[in-house]
């Protein structure tokens, strides 16, 4: 993280919901958000990993956060993270959509079961706790950010149904945010590169394979490298803070120039 960074914006007293944050972004967010002063209410699947995350942000704030843990494709687990978040607090200021995953496979090997397993938590998660946390955002007219990815912008083969799911996150940004902005609600999105976190290890690719797809980044980059899941970090924590408050409906890359280029 970049030093000064506490000093040029701040969450501080913005309750802040964020999900997937038992490792990777929503991880990294949930640190950074407790280093700029939010109230953090925090997501995720993996129990003990949602630990580490809220030790961390405790030792950064020195306030325990609220741990909402659960699977956001399960039937009632997603009105119960509004209602103990709000339960808690009181408000809810910041719903910053993370929790996500990568399947690999094309439109030949790609099952039904898969397509829906990616779209169910990438996108119908997301969908639906914006739509129950939207009546208590605009209440504070508070914002949204979204984890998007470049692959919603960019077509790539091999991962069908996660392009597939991003560029309907990207939908759902631009469409909340026109629909929300005359409540002084802001919606916006992420899109980043390749981040070095273990989605791609999860989705299956062995250590060798991983080191290679990294190593690639030198030439389908820009900047010649993956990026990190703190510098994804600071660009949400930037776009839910007030250092924002004219910005709305951008899915905004964090790809090191990936977005830009036509690699041969």
């Amino acid at each position: 993280m970049q030093q000064g960074a506490c000093e040029v914006f701040s969450l501080k007293g913005k309750v802040a919901l964020i999900t997937g944050a038992s490792s990777g972004i929503g991880a990294g967010t949930a640190v950074l958000f407790a280093k700029l002063g939010a109230k953090l209410s925090l997501n995720g699947r993996d129990v003990e990993k949602l630990n580490d995350t809220a030790r961390l942000c405790q030792e950064a704030s020195h306030e325990k956060p609220l741990l909402v843990p659960g699977e956001l494709t399960d039937e009632g687990v997603p009105e119960k993270i509004i209602q103990d978040t709000v339960a808690h607090y009181g408000q809810l200021d910041v719903l910053v959509n993370s929790a996500g995953i990568l399947s690999m496979g094309t439109i030949e090997t790609t099952s039904l079961q898969d397509f829906d397993r990616v779209m169910n938590i990438n996108v119908r998660s997301a969908f639906y706790l914006t739509h129950l946390a939207v009546p208590h955002i605009i209440e504070t007219k508070g914002n949204i950010v979204n984890v998007s990815s470049v692959n919603g912008q960019r077509s790539f083969p091999g991962v069908l149904a996660y392009c597939m799911s991003k560029s309907a996150v990207d939908q759902l940004t631009r469409c909340t945010a026109l629909e929300l902005a005359s409540k002084q609600v802001r919606v916006n999105a992420v899109c980043p590169g390749v981040i070095v976190t273990n989605v791609h290890r999860r989705a299956g690719l062995t250590e060798e394979q991983y080191t290679k797809f990294l190593e690639k980044t030198k030439e389908t980059h820009a900047l010649g490298r993956p990026g990190t899941a703190e510098e994804v970090a600071q660009t949400i924590a930037f776009l839910a803070s007030d250092a924002a408050s004219n910005i709305t409906g951008v899915t905004l890359p964090v790809d090191g120039g990936r977005h830009a280029m036509c690699p041969r």
